[in-house]
């Protein structure tokens, strides 16, 4: 697979954390790769073939060609159904919000179109998007676009963006009303602060942060064992390591490193 990425432009710079292009030939015997909770919401274009998105009880359906994919409480499986070829903004926790139409916490686990999010503008920007001859050319339109729809960046609420950067910084590891008392904010303004800006609690954030940094971990081969992984995350054992682990990834480290952890190295890999 063909993995790159890009930065924004300044002006979107606290908002957007960047863009990426995925690009791989079709493969003779596609199988399911595993995307895992990131705390991060996508705006996502297919100018290859679409790709099969399973569904909980065992069903299937065709993603949209362009959407939003509002923020993960769980594991997404999906599967190349051809030629990838994908172009994506990836938004901070609290990014999407400025272009947001809908409420965030509505798209949870979704693939919004962006027809309904956007209406006509919508349709403009998916025909520029996959008509461009270049990621150069992509990352243009989709910033005109962006920065013509961005009003303020001070609409972001400064408390919910300190408690993210806590959050993030802490690696998930400190408790809620110990982010409540840092941020002098009331844990249940925080919460329902944080439902209607990030589309999660802030203990599902810092659940997602705390895995994923331990994800990197187990995919850069940084650990000496299971127990230490567990360790280091600062679970309170291992079991509860892995209750976490396949609370968000619907899988054991075990099997997870061995069959599924294809794509998800290129996402969560080596910074």
């Amino acid at each position: 697979m063909n993995y790159h990425t890009f930065e924004p432009c300044k002006n979107l710079s606290t908002l957007v954390k960047c863009y990426w292009t995925l690009e791989n030939l079709k493969e003779d015997n596609p199988q399911r790769q595993t995307i895992v909770p990131d705390g991060c919401m996508e705006m996502i274009f297919h100018y290859g073939d679409l790709y099969r998105q399973y569904i909980a009880d065992g069903s299937s359906i065709i993603q949209p060609r362009c959407f939003v994919f509002g923020q993960l409480t769980k594991a997404l499986q999906i599967e190349p159904t051809g030629k990838t070829g994908i172009f994506s903004v990836r938004f901070y926790p609290d990014g999407f919000l400025p272009f947001a139409t809908i409420a965030i916490k509505e798209m949870e686990n979704k693939a919004v179109p962006l027809e309904k999010l956007f209406d006509k503008d919508g349709l403009t920007i998916e025909q520029a998007i996959l008509n461009a001859s270049s990621t150069a050319e992509r990352i243009s339109h989709i910033e005109t676009f962006l920065l013509s729809r961005l009003e303020s960046v001070e609409a972001i609420d400064k408390i919910i963006k300190s408690t993210i950067e806590t959050i993030v910084t802490a690696n998930g590891k400190l408790a809620i009303d110990e982010l409540s008392k840092l941020n002098n904010i009331n844990r249940r303004q925080l919460e329902r602060k944080f439902s209607a800006v990030v589309g999660l609690s802030p203990k599902q954030l810092s659940k997602t942060i705390r895995l994923q940094t331990t994800l990197k971990m187990l995919i850069n081969k940084k650990f000496t064992s299971l127990t230490g992984l567990a360790y280091e995350g600062e679970y309170y054992d291992q079991a509860h390591f892995i209750r976490d682990f396949k609370e968000f990834t619907g899988l054991t480290p075990k099997e997870f490193y061995g069959n599924n952890f294809k794509m998800s190295s290129l996402f969560y890999g080596a910074d």
